[in-house]
């Protein structure tokens, strides 16, 4: 059974904390954990925008406090994002996505990541072998 505590994570283990320009996630599981998954709670900053294409990774995220969108850059639709709301990029989807507040988000993927990618420039993590 692994349990982790969240604060204890900031606190304690800031190898599992990952930032860049304007979020920051909290890796709870890794891929080295051995689930199949990783889950995060990431933290958008208030006004921020993202593009993003996981080109190798599906990501399910549920919104746990804030207010925001995500855009479907192929269709141009726009959904409103806040409590209670989940999106799954089951297309590996390009998209947008809109911090009006700061957003808190618990987010899973598969496969795992390891917690040192960086977003690269087309918005996508490279796999492990990459």
């Amino acid at each position: 059974m692994i349990v982790r505590d969240f604060n204890k994570i900031l606190e304690d283990d800031r190898s599992r904390v990952v930032s860049d320009a304007k979020w920051t996630s909290v890796r709870m599981l890794l891929a080295d954990d051995g689930m199949g998954f990783s889950f995060h709670i990431t933290f958008l900053d208030a006004g921020s925008e993202h593009t993003f294409e996981y080109k190798n990774h599906f990501e399910s995220v549920y919104c746990m406090q804030g207010k925001g969108s995500i855009t479907d850059i192929a269709t141009g639709e726009t959904h409103e994002i806040k409590p209670g709301v989940m999106y799954a990029l089951n297309k590996h989807d390009r998209h947008i996505l809109r911090a009006e507040e700061e957003l808190v988000m618990a987010c899973c993927f598969n496969p795992p990541v390891t917690g040192k990618e960086v977003h690269r420039e087309d918005g996508s993590y490279a796999l492990v072998n990459d």
